[in-house]
């Protein structure tokens, strides 16, 4: 990570002056310069230990030590040149360079921070201290999007979501697995479901155009507080597993329109067998045969109504009266009936769930 925004830094230096700028490790190996081919190579001229906390000159470069920034391995920057103006600019890039690894120590205590919160690793009670230490706002609306890799995973991934959410004292991305990545999302209030859906389907797309990987998303409901966003978290994990059962076609899924799905994936298997045998007395539901299945989920989709549904279905009117009177026989149940066809529409996402959980 050091090399990597040493580098960076020294690329936004370049456009202040023109003398070669770059940082040398405790071998005296280059790992970050504006004259790339220079990474890598070896500076003869210079030994770190020689090197004092103020300036050190050679022949042909300033340097001065960087102290702080790892536990095993030392650095200096160096610029090319020995006069004052080499020095000033040692000077101003140490300074520069400092600012940049106390920015990075905060972001990265904040997003530790942050998964140990949606990890549960850190007690409710701690938290408010926490935020405090770190200068983070407690109070403020949050959204959760768990983005699952499906099929492939890309290490890209992360950084592509970094840069679509580039407000870092805002916004999180943190990856929790190998498929896996959470972004937390500061949002203003008044943001509803149609926003979160909408932001979702940018971050699908943008993987999709990017990366050519195929994500599921789940969004948890706005959280209010920082204490809240495990719970939001577990809410975003239960809308992918349970869009894996009843919105199998959906890839964004929010946990708000769960509806009863939600609540039977919550359900003992055992409860969900019992509720089976008790509705289908008559026949089991096993019973019906595909055609008849694709009936009653139509005439579902339609709202009960009876011209709509054998429209759709390109047959007669009485054509469905019958297949539903037939229905009616064999399982004690008439559709046309709101109590009974909702029992019978609770009855088949039972089944689903169960056939899902049977081949686990």
């Amino acid at each position: 990570m050091s090399s990597r925004m040493f580098q960076s830094v020294i690329v936004q230096l370049k456009e202040a002056t023109e003398r070669k700028i770059g940082v040398v490790d405790a071998e005296g190996t280059v790992v970050a310069c504006g004259e790339l081919s220079l990474i890598g190579t070896k500076l003869e001229d210079v030994n770190l230990h020689e090197v004092r906390d103020d300036v050190t000159t050679t022949a042909e470069r300033t340097y001065k030590n960087l102290v702080g920034w790892s536990t095993e391995m030392e650095y200096a920057i160096f610029v090319h040149g020995t006069d004052s103006i080499a020095r000033t600019v040692c000077l101003m890039a140490a300074a520069t360079f400092h600012e940049a690894k106390l920015y990075y120590e905060e972001k990265h205590d904040k997003t530790a921070f942050i998964k140990n919160i949606i990890s549960d690793n850190i007690l409710p009670g701690d938290i408010y201290g926490r935020a405090k230490e770190l200068q983070f706002s407690a109070e403020v609306l949050r959204a959760v999007f768990l983005i699952r890799q499906v099929d492939k995973h890309d290490i890209a991934t992360v950084e592509l979501l970094q840069n679509l959410f580039p407000e870092k004292d805002q916004d999180f991305v943190i990856s929790v697995s190998e498929a896996d990545i959470v972004v937390i999302k500061e949002v203003s209030a008044g943001t509803d479901g149609k926003a979160l859906l909408e932001i979702a389907a940018k971050v699908e797309q943008a993987i999709a155009d990017e990366l050519s990987i195929r994500t599921v998303i789940g969004i948890g409901t706005l959280a209010l507080h920082l204490r809240e966003l495990a719970d939001r978290y577990k809410e975003a994990q239960v809308a992918i597993e349970v869009g894996k059962v009843f919105e199998t076609e959906k890839t964004i899924i929010h946990y708000e329109n769960l509806g009863i799905g939600r609540l039977i994936y919550q359900l003992p298997i055992t409860l969900c067998e019992m509720f089976l045998s008790e509705v289908f007395k008559k026949n089991p539901i096993d019973s019906l045969d595909p055609e008849t299945l694709y009936t009653i989920n139509r005439f579902f989709e339609n709202n009960l109504n009876v011209s709509e549904t054998s429209r759709k279905l390109f047959v007669h009117r009485n054509t469905l009266v019958y297949r539903l009177e037939k229905i009616k026989k064999l399982t004690g149940l008439d559709l046309r009936e709101f109590d009974h066809a909702i029992v019978f529409k609770v009855a088949l996402m039972v089944k689903k769930y169960l056939n899902v959980q049977a081949t686990r």
